[in-house]
């Protein structure tokens, strides 16, 4: 019988009991080392914003600032004549405060993706205070076209507002990529606000409307021209807006001047289209005239007048009874 060796259990020293029974792969190894970068760049921001604290009277005057420059003014509010109209900051006006108020991180990151849709978180912190709102987003892959490119296959085909089809088609990457952008930026002023002070934001605000009364009284030809050549460059021209305000754009009030330049903002932001604009005026309209039509035939026939008979005259010689006069008939206040 050979003799066999004997084998003892030694214990594993402390740098062998480090090292993984596995050596991780290429991809394991890219993100153990893409977490770690994260963890840094994290704690160096923290670290950054607890050095240099925000201060909100230095927060306010670079608002009023900005709010006080005409280029800036005239794209810092948006409108979207939806009901009685719907006004507020714009991206533009929410990206210059978020960089005011500094020590702020957005950051996206897209979660989930497939054939037909994306979808994107969207975060905004407060490194000051740790203060944290995320909003998903999700980006349609495809587009909508009242005509079918020859050669091109739809998706689907769904019959719009106004009983005509409409085709879904594959968007294309610049389809998609402005689509998301849009969506993006939107999510961003709305979580934007929520760390903004309230009252620096209505100040703000009320200096850019200051700033563009001034604008426009001081020269409102050039003024009307500027916005022109605005609307042209997103293919809206002149006839356009005269259907819009109703009249020749000559005779622009200040109040319409000023309705249409935050129409553009709104358009430029991607809150709304041209389109969308004129179609929403068109319902109106068409929701005006309806309850015009409607009161005319329930208008209520007028009453008949009916003649005045004459109080009988007492006989000669009659006198008038006691029911026939009271006392506060004599008195011309009823006492």
């Amino acid at each position: 019988m050979e003799n066999v060796p004997a084998t003892f259990n030694t214990p594993a020293t402390p740098e062998q009991q480090m090292m993984p029974a596995v050596a991780p792969s290429a991809s394991e190894s890219a993100a153990f080392a893409m977490a770690a970068l994260q963890k840094a760049t994290v704690e160096a921001r923290y670290k950054m914003a607890l050095a240099r604290p925000r201060d909100l009277d230095m927060v306010r005057q670079a608002m009023l600032k900005d709010a006080q420059r005409p280029s800036f003014a005239n794209v810092a509010i948006y409108h979207k004549p939806v009901g009685k109209g719907i006004e507020g900051p714009s991206i533009r006006f929410v990206e210059s405060a978020i960089r005011n108020m500094t020590n702020i991180l957005t950051e996206t990151a897209t979660i989930s993706e497939d054939d037909e849709r994306r979808v994107v978180r969207v975060a905004v912190s407060d490194l000051e205070t740790n203060t944290y709102f995320s909003q998903d987003v999700t980006v349609t892959k495809t587009v909508e076209r009242n005509k079918l490119p020859q050669g091109e296959k739809p998706i689907r085909i769904r019959t719009n507002s106004k009983g005509q089809p409409a085709f879904i088609l594959h968007g294309t990457d610049d389809d998609i990529l402005n689509k998301q952008n849009a969506l993006i930026s939107k999510a961003v002023r709305t979580l934007g606000l929520r760390l903004i002070p309230g009252d620096l934001v209505d100040e703000a605000l009320w200096y850019v409307r200051q700033t563009m009364q001034k604008q426009d009284a001081q020269n409102p030809d050039a003024a009307k021209n500027r916005l022109i050549d605005a609307f042209a460059q997103i293919g809206v021209a002149v006839e356009q807006l005269k259907d819009y305000v109703g009249h020749e754009l000559s005779t622009l009030a200040p109040n319409e001047l000023q309705t249409l330049r935050a129409i553009y903002s709104a358009i430029k932001d991607g809150e709304t289209s041209w389109k969308a604009i004129m179609d929403s005026e068109a319902e109106k309209k068409a929701e005006k005239e309806a309850e015009t039509k409607k009161g005319a035939r329930k208008a209520p026939a007028a009453p008949k007048q009916e003649t005045k008979k004459e109080p009988e005259q007492p006989a000669s010689g009659d006198a008038p009874t006691p029911e026939s006069s009271t006392p506060e008939d004599n008195d011309m206040f009823g006492d």
